[in-house]
């Protein structure tokens, strides 16, 4: 064990002086508590109420039970707004053991309400309320939701909207934020599909050899051979006509379903070369069982790769759903999206420039950023 945790402690510390590569986990860290934290910084409804009725806090319910369309990754990302504090706060105690129980029990009782509480459509205009009532009302420092319209079509960046208004009046500082959870969601979730699909792939392949392999890798070279972005255009399109609402998850099987070819075949090339291994050998012959040399063995020892694959590949995926909400088959609207902020700006970019320049900046930092990082792991790992 001594061993292993040099091992990683001598990774981090290459990862940590690598300047490029912690200014890219600076920057992922930052859109990822932006996505998160997005209800604290943009939100139509107050925070807490204080009136003649008392103390309400009108924002909590729909922290639990979102008005929007992609339901799964807005309670998804709002269980992280209450477990983040929680899990800080669980893993000071001591032991470490109980704390872990106790962070188990924790977040199985806060997923509760996310599956008990029903969503309720609220029409209430809380600024025009709070200000009749003369109540005290705590807003967001963004008090717009990404889907209310608050202003004229097109607005160019002032003081009330710090980004301005996109083609029907909503504001695009909104938008953006929860746009984050859109592009961080699809690049994770179809990332992590990705991993899935190659990895079981590439370690079959790569460990049984014989007709398997090469079956599995003429597979892989004919759907190398097809255009990837038509591909997915073509499913894209094929679910849109089916009607399926959440166009979020169909976007990251799309983007997952079509991306796993080259792990696979950098997971393959990685096992035949431990495959010949001397403690391979001995684990065949002491009879141990074959999922257990491959994933308990095998796995750990080409999972360097695996990590540069997937900060890369995240990258892409983002990459990815901006390119096809900006054609129209991504995320679909009211959802929040980059691409789709993109894409109301294609009759005229020069003249609505504010929904050029905040969606393409979003973008280019974001794959930047997870850019550095994969460069940063592999630069870490390589042997010097």
């Amino acid at each position: 064990m001594n061993g292993e945790g040099s091992f990683i402690g001598e990774l981090c510390a290459k990862f940590s002086k690598d300047r490029m590569a912690m200014l890219g986990f600076s920057g992922i860290a930052f859109f990822l508590l932006v996505a998160v934290f997005a209800p604290f910084i943009a939100n139509s409804k107050p925070l807490m109420v204080h009136s003649a009725g008392g103390i309400s806090f009108p924002a909590l319910r729909y922290i639990f039970a979102p008005d929007a369309n992609e339901k799964l990754v807005e309670k998804s990302f709002n269980y992280l707004l209450i477990m983040l504090p929680i899990a800080f706060s669980i893993f000071h105690l001591k032991p470490f053991g109980r704390a872990k129980t106790v962070f188990i029990v924790v977040a199985i009782i806060a997923a509760v309400p996310f599956l008990l509480i029903e969503t309720r459509l609220d029409r209430t205009d809380w600024r025009s309320k709070v200000s009749d009532e003369k109540a005290f009302a705590v807003f967001a420092p963004i008090p717009y939701g990404p889907f209310e319209n608050v202003s004229q079509p097109y607005g160019k960046p002032c003081a009330k909207h710090i980004l301005g208004t996109d083609q029907i009046g909503r504001d695009i500082a909104a938008r953006m934020i929860y746009g984050a959870r859109v592009s961080l969601a699809v690049g994770a979730a179809a990332t992590g599909l990705t991993l899935l699909i190659g990895v079981s792939i590439g370690l079959a392949s790569g460990y049984y050899g014989g007709r398997l392999d090469l079956a599995m890798m003429r597979v892989v070279e004919i759907i190398i051979c097809f255009p990837t972005f038509l591909l997915l255009l073509i499913l894209m399109s094929i679910m849109m006509d089916r009607n399926f609402e959440q166009s979020i998850i169909i976007v990251i099987f799309v983007i997952g379903l079509t991306s796993w070819t080259g792990l696979s075949r950098i997971v393959r090339g990685e096992v035949l070369q431990q495959r010949q291994m001397a403690y391979i050998r001995a684990c065949e012959c002491l009879g141990i069982p074959v999922w257990r040399i491959l994933f308990v063995h095998l796995l750990p020892n080409v999972a360097g790769p695996i990590f540069v694959s997937f900060t890369f590949g995240v990258a892409g995926a983002i990459l990815a759903e901006s390119g096809l909400s900006f054609l129209g088959f991504g995320v679909q609207p009211p959802t929040a999206s980059w691409g789709e902020l993109l894409r109301q700006a294609f009759a005229d970019p020069k003249t609505y420039w504010h929904l050029t320049l905040w969606p393409g900046l979003a973008i280019f930092a974001s794959v930047l950023s997870f850019n550095f990082v994969g460069e940063g792991i592999r630069k870490a790992i390589t042997p010097n």
